[in-house]
């Protein structure tokens, strides 16, 4: 049997996918016998082992000596003691990151591997019909993965009763002949030619008859979005369906545990332990360190400013400088698409207005990150999802006077120590409730909220519609992903605001500014959680 240490060792490899034989096993251990590492100190290392394996081209996931090899004398070489305690106080400037959705590298799901693959082709706007197609199978595996790992599909390795109640998934190539049976299916909800409602998986399809459903599970189901279907295959090839549910959500440590190697924002990848060492700094360390969120920021309304003036008036008052403020569009309450030459030229003079107001402020100039992330009737380079950036002619004004400005796609990221906050800009209740297949019955208010959430998280995407519907740059669908489930959620919308903690995500609406005498929200890093400003 192996010993503590073995078992640390071989704990830590296979929760990277990689395999270690006894020769392997022998070479680790004489690593640690060499350098005299405490027992505490073991998981670290073989942490820090294989993060650097697993980013060699070569690597293999039964562990190969010569790569293993290569990897620890590049390490030793360079004197590399990575996950030092650092004496120094936390800079949080040197660890606040934000991530267009155009500079994510785009990682395939592969079934061959088991695992996620960096893409090798560059991506381009225009996308393909290939590209297409994977978006929505990589939208699909990545979903299937984690369902295949979940406790209520996943057999233990040790016997036990439990095994004779596990859900086993089938394909709708499997239906073909097997009337009468029971099956359950994980697809995409979708109407085929002759408008039935359907599933697909990435064998085929089958028509689904929803009469015998009473009620689906709790979520939204959409066309487009990813269910658990249930049900008989009857004699004339249709899914008499008895159960629909959302897929089980799998929580952020769960998934980071198994992917924490990839760098999926392309910034960088952190180890849980280093995630784990910087969560009790920042709380002891950063404890006063607040974001602003703050959404529809009308600047063509008159109270607009004013408003602004008094939160920044406020913050210098009572020493409360944000290191971060988010300002979500619409940036005008008016779509000026179709407007005339003077409308575009207030756009852009109400924007130099906002310029001038945040330069009156020289400390929070200077000490704060302004963030600008476009709506949906903002002027961007483009209309599909991931939008790009306000056109620069039109915030040059801002770049000039302000240092620290950035302007994002929508959706954008924040990267901040370990932490990862998405920001989406999208009427997205109304868009989802337009669209909605089935729902449970008097959804409304904290459920119908609720409903959203679990649903956007459930499918680990932003839009789970169909193209049609939400139409996006296919080479750029992963930036709308949400695997591994993120640290927080911004789902700034027109509609009410509202806050809640699902799977460990935490997840918000700021609501709209103006809507009931500027409300925003403020978002703690030390707590990982909101609340209204």
């Amino acid at each position: 049997m192996a010993d503590p240490r073995q078992r640390t060792i071989i704990k830590v490899f296979r929760k990277y996918s990689h395999s270690l034989g006894p020769d392997a096993l022998e070479v680790l251990e004489d690593i640690c016998d060499q350098h005299g590492f405490a027992d505490n100190e073991i998981e670290r290392i073989m942490e820090t082992l294989a993060t650097e394996y697993n980013k060699q081209d070569d690597a293999a996931m039964k562990v190969s000596l010569e790569v293993l090899g290569r990897v620890y004398d590049n390490m030793r070489n360079q004197g590399d003691r990575p996950l030092e305690d650092s004496k120094e106080m936390l800079d949080p400037d040197s660890h606040l990151h934000v991530v267009d959705a155009f500079d994510m590298p785009l990682w395939h799901w592969s079934g061959e591997r088991g695992t996620f693959e960096k893409a090798s082709h560059p991506l381009t706007v225009s996308g393909s019909a290939e590209s297409r197609v994977l978006s929505v199978r990589n939208r699909l595996n990545i979903i299937k993965q984690s369902v295949l790992r979940n406790e209520h599909f996943a057999p233990s390795t040790l016997p036990s009763r439990d095994r004779e109640r596990l859900v086993t998934l089938k394909s709708t190539k499997q239906l073909l002949g097997r009337a009468s049976e029971r099956f359950l299916l994980l697809g995409m909800l979708a109407h085929n030619k002759e408008g039935k409602l359907c599933v697909e998986d990435a064998d085929g399809s089958v028509e689904l008859d929803l009469s015998k459903l009473d009620e689906p599970g709790e979520g939204l189901y959409t066309e487009g979005c990813f269910a658990l279907v249930e049900g008989e295959y009857t004699e004339d090839g249709t899914l008499e369906v008895v159960a629909m549910g959302q897929p089980p959500c799998e929580d952020r440590q769960t998934a980071r545990s198994i992917y924490g190697h990839i760098d999926f924002l392309g910034k960088g990848a952190t180890s849980l332990l280093e995630d784990a060492q910087f969560a009790p700094r920042i709380r002891e360390e950063l404890p006063d360190l607040h974001f602003f969120f703050l959404s529809d920021v009308w600047l063509d309304h008159p109270q607009t400013l004013p408003g602004l003036q008094k939160i920044f008036d406020n913050c210098i008052e009572n020493s409360f400088v944000p290191k971060l403020v988010v300002l979500c569009g619409n940036f005008t309450s008016r779509s000026i698409s179709q407007g005339n030459a003077r409308d575009v030229q207030r756009y852009q003079e109400n924007f130099d207005g906002l310029a001038d107001l945040i330069a009156s402020y020289p400390m929070i100039t200077s000490d704060t990150h302004f963030v600008l992330v476009p709506g949906p009737l903002d002027i961007t380079a483009n209309s599909l999802l991931p939008r790009r950036p306000l056109l620069s002619s039109f915030v040059s004004r801002m770049r000039n006077k302000l240092p620290k400005v950035h302007f994002a796609t929508n959706p954008c990221r924040i990267k901040f120590f370990g932490q990862e906050i998405v920001i989406f800009r999208e009427d997205t209740m109304a868009r989802m409730l337009r669209n909605t297949i089935r729902v449970k019955q008097k959804a409304e208010g904290e459920d119908l909220r609720r409903f959203l959430v679990s649903s956007i998280l459930d499918q680990s995407h932003l839009t789970p519609l169909t193209l049609n519907i939400q139409p996006t740059l296919s080479d750029y669908d992963h930036s709308l992903r949400l695997y591994p489930l993120p640290t927080a959620v911004v789902l700034a919308d027109k509609y009410e605001k509202y806050k809640m903690t699902y799977s460990g995500c935490h997840v918000f609406n700021p609501g709209s500014f103006i809507s009931k005498s500027f409300v925003f929200s403020i978002y703690h890093p030390s707590e990982i959680s909101s609340e209204e400003g």
